[in-house]
């Protein structure tokens, strides 16, 4: 008898110790599955935003090229092309090219290099009118001439240096979604880049 209460105590134990084994054994893979699982998330954050495109401009002008006909130094006879410009501006940022890392044990989201702007600016040149004269005829060269002139002023009229600067603000803006992002999931944001002080990290 007494034998069988020492078997049963000693059964009892060891019962006790498994269930105490397996209860802090899933506890920790929970917290891996948790780690892993906020990791995932982040990395997926950042993946879907990809190649973004911060800032569009659209600009549109008319200009009007006169060409004059002479002969001796008098003008005999003139034409003109009125031609109408659209120019699309476009501010984007390949996010492949962001260096970062994300520690999930020490809950880090370190940010180490942000990428350069991709400056794209586009001009679309449409003839409105052409006023030709028979001495003077407009050539196909001269159409040219004109669009090609047309399209360069364009480009020169963009500021590109406030477009850079409108750019950057607006990733700002936009990396700061994965911040938030990143601090519900109780990550620190580490800046190596020294560039994000705006954000409040």
């Amino acid at each position: 008898m007494k034998n069988l209460r020492v078997i049963l105590s000693f059964a009892a134990g060891v019962i006790v110790m498994l269930v105490l084994f397996f209860s802090f054994r899933s506890c920790f893979n929970l917290a891996e599955k948790t780690e892993q699982s906020d990791y995932y998330i982040l990395t997926n954050q950042i993946a879907k935003m990809n190649k973004m495109v911060v800032l569009e401009q659209n600009i549109s002008s008319m200009q009007k090229t006169k060409m004059a006909y002479t002969v001796l130094g008098n003008e005999v006879s003139s034409n003109s092309i009125i031609t109408y410009t659209k120019t699309n501006a476009q501010v984007s940022y390949d996010l492949n090219k962001m260096k970062l890392e994300v520690d999930s044990i020490n809950k880090k989201l370190i940010i180490k290099d942000l990428p350069d702007a991709d400056i794209r600016i586009t001009p679309s040149v449409e003839i409105q009118s052409l006023d030709d004269s028979f001495f003077n005829r407009i050539s196909e060269k001269d159409i040219k001439n004109v669009t090609q002139k047309a399209k360069q002023t364009a480009v020169k009229t963009i500021d590109q240096s406030k477009l850079r600067n409108e750019g950057r603000k607006q990733l700002m803006e936009n990396l700061n979604t994965i911040f938030v992002l990143a601090k519900a999931l109780n990550y620190k944001i580490e800046d190596k880049t020294g560039e994000l002080g705006i954000l409040k990290l």
